[in-house]
């Protein structure tokens, strides 16, 4: 890991009271930049997209109980946005981490659209039975429109594209625009073995806004990251990779993370959730890597598999919500913001 940070690297993010002034001020300039917020929800995920004009993607909810601890965090990012509803609700899949948070999230700030890749398909475990039901007794009620997503389809969200690229195991069947390359990264690899989970029905999306290129696959497992990445690479080369499963080892193999390439990995683990050494290897032997960002220093990691302490959200110690955001152009450049530092480090457009 990029453990020594040269000077100057990072600048700090200020917020600057304004003086006093005679007369009326000059409308401020509308924003030009998508906003992403990286909910701390202590190893689940929570993901909040917010575009120029104001439209809202959230992925995923994060946990359910917890006193409502991630709605709040979630609605703090909105506030701090400065969006009052969330257009869109994407549920990647119905685990508690996941998709618990739902009901919760939808008692305190509005919701428009509700998005799934359909009926659960886990048969045996109990919770994620419970949650789906909770899950689905809140589109019973009426008040939100709801979205099956199926593999190809463009998302109608206004201000950057949604391309589904897996939904209910299912994933798209022809390489998207920048995709279609042999990947060397297949030769000899061994056949992942199979999960009867709900990871492998993640609802995983290529968001793109101007040149700027992100991937979200959720919990999207090995072997399903074989069939869309083997013998050709259908994604590409992506900017931003939100690292799959929290950084577990079941997921983010090298034939998917060597052959997309991304510039910077943010990584949704918490302390003792995700964050395995095997994932965290990979990613940080990824071509082309530039830095790996984590949510929580990971006590699993250990002081050989966990990113320099600018990189982490939230250090060792007691609960402290500390998220990240990224602040990002159409032509591909972005900024990192750590709040806990609060500061900032910049990425120029390739």
């Amino acid at each position: 890991m990029r453990r020594f940070l040269a000077k100057g690297m990072f600048t700090l993010a200020l917020s600057l009271s304004p003086g006093p002034f005679a007369g009326a001020r000059p409308a401020p300039e509308p924003r030009r930049t998508l906003q992403i917020y990286f909910a701390d929800v202590e190893g689940g995920q929570s993901t909040l997209f917010v575009t120029p004009e104001g439209r809202s993607l959230l992925i995923d909810t994060g946990w359910p109980d917890n006193d409502g601890r991630d709605a709040d965090r979630i609605a703090a990012a909105a506030k701090d946005a400065g969006i009052k509803k969330i257009d869109f609700v994407l549920i990647t899949h119905y685990h508690a981490d996941h998709a618990g948070g739902a009901p919760q999230l939808a008692a305190k700030i509005p919701v428009g659209t509700f998005i799934d890749h359909g009926e659960n398909g886990e048969t045996k475990g109990e919770v994620t039975k419970q949650v789906f039901a909770a899950y689905q007794q809140l589109l019973a009620s009426g008040k939100y429109k709801h979205i099956t997503a199926k593999p190809g389809q463009v998302l109608p969200i206004p201000g950057m594209q949604v391309r589904v690229v897996t939904a209910d195991g299912e994933l798209i069947e022809r390489p998207l625009p920048g995709g279609g390359k042999e990947n060397a990264n297949c030769a000899d690899a061994a056949k992942p073995p199979a999960d009867d989970s709900e990871n492998p029905r993640s609802l995983g999306t290529l968001i793109t806004f101007g040149k700027l290129r992100i991937l979200d696959l959720g919990d999207l497992t090995g072997d399903k990251e074989m069939q869309l990445m083997c013998p050709r690479n259908k994604i590409g080369v992506v900017d931003i990779y939100v690292a799959s499963h929290h950084g577990t080892a079941t997921s983010g193999t090298p034939l998917l993370v060597y052959a997309i390439a991304p510039r910077v990995v943010i990584m949704d683990n918490g302390a003792k959730k995700g964050g395995s050494p095997e994932a965290w290897s990979v990613i940080e032997k990824s071509p082309g890597l530039a830095d790996l960002w984590q949510l929580h220093y990971s006590e699993a990691g250990g002081s050989e598999h966990n990113a320099a302490a600018p990189f982490l959200a939230n250090l060792e110690g007691p609960d402290t919500g500390n998220y990240l955001k990224i602040t990002a152009s159409t032509d591909g450049s972005f900024e990192v913001l750590n709040s806990r530092t609060r500061e900032t480090k910049k990425y120029a457009a390739r």
